[in-house]
C-alpha cells in the first residue's frame, strides 16, 4: 500500500455514528445495491431518527430490511424507494413502508444523472488494494452513477466481500473518497438457487430446443433459469458466450462443466459479462479476483444496443400473465407490486436486435390461487391493473410447458392463436370464445360474411 494511500486511509477513517452525523435533515440518501449493504452506517443512521426529518433513502433490491425502515413503521421521519423489488421491498410495499421507482434498467445511470442529485452515498465495498483502490465487489449496476452525483460519499468496508473485476467502473479510488467505516463484516447474504419443478423441467427442454453453439446467454433468476443452466452443463452444446445482467450460480457450473468460453463473442470475447452478482458462496468464490469475469455498469451491459453486438444471444425471463394481445406483466398481480421493470425490457429487445438471437418469456401455463382454483397465467386482457412490462410490439417468443411460439410478424389473430396453443388445454376453448368476442380471432368455421 503507497504511503500516502495510507495516510490517506487514516485520515478519513470515522465510526459509523460519526458518519451517521453528517447526514441533516432532507438528505436524499443512496445504500449500496442487491447482496452489498452498508449494515453498520444503516444501524448509526436509524439510531439519529429522533434528530432528523424528511429523509429519503433508495436502494436497489435490498436483501434485508433497513433499519431505518424498522425504526420508523410509520414514515415519519423516512421514505424509502427500491428501484427493482425483491421480497424483502415486496413486503415492505405491503406493508406501505416502500415505493417503487420506475425505469428501465440501463438507463439508470442517465436517470441519475439528469435527475437526480443525492446527498450522501452509503457505498459497501471490499478493503482497499495496494494502489488505493475499493472495489465494488458484486454489484457495479447503477453504483458509479450515483456516486457522481453524490455529495458526501461514504464507504463501508467489509473483507467478505469478493473483489470483482472489470470491466469498467468497478472501483474507486480514495482520492475520491470522503470517508471511510469499517463495518461489521458480515458475511455474504446467500440466495441458494430455487428448486425447479416438474413444469419447468418442460418448458426449458422447449426452450432448450433454441439454443445453438456459440450463443450468448442471459438468465433471470428463479427455478426456470436452474434448469436450463443445468441442462447446458449436460449437454453437448459448444463455445457458450456469458453477457447478462445477473450472475448466478448455474452460470459457475456451465463454466466448470467446460460449456462456457465465450470464444464466439464480438464484445468481450472470453469474458463472462454481468453488472452484478447474487447467489452463494460457490459464486462468490468462484469472482473473487477471476479474469474471466468482467464487472460493468448497467448502462453497458443492458444497452440493447451493446447486447445486439453480440451474435445468437438467447435471453431468458419470466412473467406473471400474458394476455391475448400477446402483452407481457412481469412486475404485478393485478394491482399488487411484485417485481420491477428490470433489464427484462432490455435483452428481449437486445436479444432481437442480435444476429440470431432470440429473446424468451418462459412462463408456466397456469397457477393455483390462494382458494385452490387453477388459473390460466395466458389470459384474454391482463388483469385489471397489471402492468405491461412487455408491449406487444416488443415480444418475440413465449414459452409454456405446452411449447414455445414466435410472435413476431404475426397479426393479432395468429399471435393469439399461437398463444392459445401453448395455454393449458383446460383453458382453450374459452380464451378462443373470448378473442372472438374482442374481434382478435377468426374462428375456422366461421363463413365469409359471418
Amino acid at each position: 500500500m503507497k504511503v500516502l494511500d495510507s495516510w490517506q486511509y487514516q485520515q478519513k477513517l470515522i465510526t459509523p455514528d460519526e458518519a451517521a452525523k453528517i447526514v441533516k435533515s432532507g438528505d436524499n440518501i443512496f445504500y449500496s445495491e442487491f447482496a452489498l449493504f452498508p449494515e453498520a452506517l444503516d444501524a448509526a443512521l436509524a439510531k439519529r431518527l429522533d434528530e432528523l426529518d424528511g429523509i429519503e433513502v433508495s436502494s436497489i433490491c435490498v436483501t434485508r430490511v433497513p433499519k431505518v425502515v424498522e425504526a420508523d413503521p410509520e414514515r415519519k421521519k423516512v421514505i424509502f424507494n427500491d428501484w427493482h423489488f425483491g421480497g424483502t421491498s415486496r413486503k415492505l410495499h405491503d406493508k406501505g413502508l416502500c415505493n417503487y421507482i420506475p425505469f428501465t434498467y440501463h438507463q439508470g445511470p442517465r436517470v441519475v444523472k439528469k435527475y437526480i442529485d443525492y446527498d450522501v452515498a452509503f457505498i459497501a465495498v471490499s478493503p482497499m488494494d495496494p494502489r488505493g483502490y475499493f472495489n465494488f465487489g458484486l454489484s457495479n449496476s447503477i453504483t458509479s452513477g450515483v456516486i457522481n452525483k453524490s455529495k458526501k460519499i461514504i464507504l463501508e468496508v467489509n473483507r467478505n466481500i469478493p473483489h470483482c473485476l472489470g470491466g469498467n467502473q468497478e472501483s474507486i479510488h480514495i482520492s475520491r473518497v470522503n470517508y471511510i467505516v469499517e463495518g461489521n463484516h458480515n458475511p455474504m447474504p446467500q440466495l441458494p438457487p430455487s428448486k425447479s419443478t416438474d413444469t419447468e423441467v418442460q418448458i426449458a427442454e422447449h426452450i432448450m430446443k433454441e439454443i445453438e453453439d456459440g450463443a450468448c446467454l442471459q438468465l433471470g433468476i428463479g427455478g426456470l433459469p436452474n434448469v436450463i443452466g443445468g441442462m447446458i452443463a449436460d449437454s453437448d452444446l459448444k463455445d457458450i458466450g456469458i453477457h447478462t445482467e445477473m450472475l448466478v450460480d448455474s452460470f459457475v457450473d456451465l463454466y466448470t462443466a467446460g460449456r462456457v468460453t465465450g470464444a464466439k463473442k464480438n464484445i468481450d470475447k472470453y469474458k463472462m459479462t454481468y453488472t452484478f452478482a447474487l447467489g452463494t458462496n460457490k459464486l462468490y468464490d468462484f469472482l473473487h479476483h477471476n479474469p474471466t469475469c468482467a464487472s460493468y455498469p448497467v448502462s453497458y451491459t443492458n444497452d440493447p444496443k451493446i447486447i445486439a453486438i453480440n451474435e445468437k444471444v438467447v435471453a431468458v425471463n419470466n412473467a406473471i400473465e400474458v394476455d391475448l394481445f400477446s402483452q407481457v406483466c412481469s412486475e404485478s398481480a393485478g394491482t399488487r407490486h411484485i417485481s420491477g421493470t428490470g433489464g427484462q425490457f432490455d435483452f428481449i429487445f437486445g436479444a432481437f436486435g442480435s444476429k440470431g438471437g432470440k429473446g424468451i418469456i418462459g412462463i408456466n401455463s397456469t397457477y393455483t390461487d390462494k382458494n385452490g382454483n387453477l388459473k390460466s397465467r395466458i389470459v384474454p386482457t391482463l388483469t385489471p391493473g397489471s402492468i405491461v412490462t412487455l408491449p406487444r410490439s416488443i415480444v418475440q417468443y413465449v414459452a409454456t410447458e405446452f411449447g414455445i411460439v414466435q410472435l413476431k410478424g404475426k397479426s393479432t389473430w395468429k399471435r393469439a392463436e399461437a398463444l392459445i396453443s401453448i395455454a393449458h388445454p383446460d383453458f382453450r376453448d374459452n380464451l378462443i370464445k373470448e378473442a372472438e368476442k374482442m374481434n382478435i380471432w377468426v374462428s375456422s368455421n366461421k363463413k365469409d360474411g359471418e
